[in-house]
């Protein structure tokens, strides 16, 4: 249980790029997309992405 602990510990530290936290954040919208239809694609989980980008 105390290597357990210690590697949660070390996960806290970890600091994502805004990269890995946008190529998180499309994986969870397509896990939970996929998971209610799964005609949804990765493609179109980016191309809605995007878009959203370009709006801002």
């Amino acid at each position: 249980m105390a290597e357990l602990d210690k590697l949660i510990a070390l996960a806290r530290e970890i600091k994502m790029t805004p990269t890995e936290l946008e190529a998180q954040r499309r994986s969870f919208a397509y896990g939970n997309a996929g998971f209610e239809n799964e005609r949804i694609t990765r493609a179109m989980i980016d191309e809605q992405a995007e878009k959203l980008e370009k709006d801002k």
